[in-house]
């Protein structure tokens, strides 16, 4: 079995496999904030696999995209959570 494969290839697909998890309870979820955790956890995954990504091909862009986008993805978390507790007026 070949190093590359073992580094990056399965747990590229261990990220998948958890991503298509979570999509499934974020289409299933019987409540919103489930629905909101599941989607929580998919950009989680995505941060992670953009850092997969950097490291196989070894570009450091894609980390600085990864942390721009989990800073993006907190912000949006923090946001609807305020939403869905009544705080967002206008």
């Amino acid at each position: 079995m070949n190093e590359f494969f073992k580094i990056f290839i399965i747990p590229g697909g261990l990220l998948l496999l958890f991503m298509f998890l979570s999509l499934i309870r974020l289409i299933l979820g019987p409540t919103v904030p489930d629905r909101i955790v599941a989607l929580d956890t998919i950009n989680t995954l995505v941060v992670a696999g953009m850092i997969l990504v950097g490291a196989a091909y070894e570009e450091v862009i894609y980390i600085d995209v990864a942390i721009v986008y989990a800073l993006l993805s907190y912000i949006g978390t923090l946001y609807v959570a305020k939403y869905l507790e009544g705080g967002v007026k206008k």
